[in-house]
């Protein structure tokens, strides 16, 4: 206060909460403030929108006559999206802004996760050795976890709100335990902290499956042997003071890279491209539209668009004949069925791909009003993104739209082969279907209609051949064989027939055939397999398949930590 020219004490000061019907205290506050040369703080007000409007009236009033060391400080967090930016222009104009951003990296997050926390903090629990390097191994913990989001998809399926309450009450529970026990209850750290404290945000059996599988990498009894890595290069501290800690982070972490985070590095090139590609679709969105301006050696907005649909609506093939395919089934197997229920669904998205391309033709040629509905189509086939209305009928997909159509018109062809006599192709493409999750369940469903065996007592076997899909003349008697799958996070070693370390600049490596087939679950041998789940696109989350367990000679967690998982697209 006094550099600033002010005479200051803690009396001078009002500090209020917002929500829960402070406004009223607030306003009164303001008011105080204004006529006695006091400050104000209002803290959270993204929690009273409707009451912004006044608080904008109130500032408006007080800017003139008030007291001149009348000061107000506001607080908010930050808004989720443009949707939510509820604060008032007026307030903004007048106002010094300053923003408290989030630290990046691991060096400033695990930092910053040790700063919430001092010497009293390590000093006040009996088991001083078990205490302090549990703590630690907690902040790192913390700042994987939360700065682990940057890698999108393969980082976490979903994003979580941690926070650094979730630490402090976590070393709170630590020091409980400890107090009340002589020995680690290691067991109950690791569920209380990942099923309860951090796996309270998590919604994704996945991602559980993560936090959960870092806990047992970094609290176990060896952290106390001095045997234990954090990260590769960065063993756990032994017994320091708070000072040393920070010191230890400065000299001992090692640089900035994914394998920090048990990825590889081949997950930061695959996070950088997605966001250079937003970036420049962004840049792209911001053309101007109007089509004198688009002109040039391609033609006009128009023109091009013209050129666009013409070639589509060439291109795309017939509907399928329901009835006719229906007339030609002569038994419904299950594999029959899934094929019918494709084609029903391919028709849907074709016929609308054709009425909305026809409809656009006549608009385009002036015999149809432009609608909102044609221009955002149009605005899509210029763009080369999937038209809205496509999406909604079509499968999960991030390609844009000149390879999702070539994507399509392979996806029509392999359902065209398949419904001549409706013979299980030699290798099923699961990429190709809307719902693979169908053909997946169809094979569980012929095997057990053929051994008599229940369908719920019934898992899959996955074994992965030497083979391309030109190797396959037929397809098996029992199971299926599939090609078009990748691996991201690591690679198929098909000398050693297991999962193996990526190499650098191969993002989604191509996997080999992959034979399927349904077994009892009492015969599954899991010893020595990474249960990997199978996603339809880089973008997992909700596109979810399968579960395929692939043979691994080294430990699981390596491969849940490095985020590795099947992909039908890429």
């Amino acid at each position: 206060g006094k550099k600033l020219g002010y005479t200051f004490n803690h009396r001078n000061l009002h500090n209020v909460s917002l929500g829960q019907g402070q406004e009223v205290v607030a306003e009164q506050a303001l008011d105080l403030a204004a006529k006695e040369g006091h400050w104000v703080i209002l803290q959270n007000i993204h929690l009273v929108a409707k009451w912004l409007s006044s608080l904008e009236k109130k500032l408006e009033q007080h800017s003139e006559g008030s007291h001149q060391d009348f000061r107000v400080f506001i607080s908010a967090e930050p808004a989720p999206g443009p949707e939510s930016h509820i604060i008032p222009q007026g307030i903004l104009e007048n106002s010094i802004k300053i923003t408290s951003e989030a630290p990046t990296g691991m060096h400033a997050n695990l930092h910053k996760a040790l700063d919430n926390f001092s010497q009293d903090t390590l000093d006040m629990c009996s088991q001083e050795k078990e205490f302090r390097s549990i703590l630690f191994a907690l902040c790192y913990f913390h700042a994987v976890v939360a700065e682990r989001r940057k890698f999108g998809p393969q980082g976490w399926n979903r994003s979580y709100p941690f926070s650094t309450g979730d630490l402090t009450i976590s070393v709170s529970v630590l020091y409980n335990c400890l107090q009340a026990s002589s020995k680690v209850p290691y067991d109950d750290l690791r569920y209380l902290v990942g099923e309860i404290m951090y796996g309270g945000h998590i919604t994704d059996d996945w991602d559980r499956r993560l936090c959960r599988t870092y806990l047992e990498e970094f609290i176990k009894p060896e952290m106390l042997e001095g045997e234990l890595c954090l990260a590769p290069g960065f063993p756990l501290p032994g017994n320091m003071d708070y000072n040393g800690y920070h010191q230890y982070i400065d000299d001992a972490l090692p640089p900035e890279s994914p394998y920090l985070y048990g990825l590889h590095p081949n997950a930061e090139i695959g996070f950088l491209t997605q966001r250079s590609e937003r970036l420049l679709r962004t840049v792209l969105e911001l053309q101007p539209r109007d089509s004198s301006a688009a002109q040039g050696a391609v033609g006009t907005r128009e023109e091009t668009v013209q050129a666009l649909l013409e070639d589509m609506l060439e291109k795309l093939t017939d509907e399928f004949n329901m009835a006719e395919l229906v007339a030609k089934v002569q038994e419904r197997t299950p594999y029959a069925v899934v094929a019918l229920q494709e084609c029903e669904r391919m028709n849907a998205l074709t016929a609308e791909m054709r009425r909305s391309l026809a409809e656009l033709e006549l608009g385009l040629k002036g015999e149809l009003t432009m609608t909102s509905d044609m221009e955002t189509l149009q605005n899509s086939l210029f763009l080369d993104m999937v038209p809205e209305s496509w999406v909604r009928r079509s499968y999960p997909s991030t390609a844009s739209l000149g390879s999702w159509f070539a994507d399509l018109l392979a996806r029509i062809s392999e359902l065209e082969a398949w419904t001549r006599d409706f013979s299980l192709p030699s290798t099923l493409w699961l990429g190709g279907f809307f719902n693979p999750q169908s053909i997946l369940t169809a094979v569980m469903q012929t095997t057990a209609r053929r051994n008599k065996w229940p369908l719920d007592r019934m898992t899959l076997q996955c074994d992965v051949t030497k083979r391309s899909r030109e190797d396959f003349a037929s397809a098996p008697r029992e199971g299926a064989y599939v090609h078009g799958l990748f691996l991201e996070g690591a690679r198929w070693d098909a000398q050693t027939g297991t999962i193996a370390d990526a190499r650098l600049k191969e993002l989604t490596p191509a996997m080999p055939v992959v034979f399927i087939k349904a077994i009892p679950d009492d015969k599954q041998d899991t010893r020595g397999l990474y249960p990997c789940p199978l996603y339809k696109t880089r973008q997992r989350g909700p596109t979810y398949v399968w579960t395929l367990n692939l043979k691994t000679k080294e430990s699981p967690s390596k491969w849940v930590l490095a985020g590795v998982a099947l992909l039908l697209q890429v």
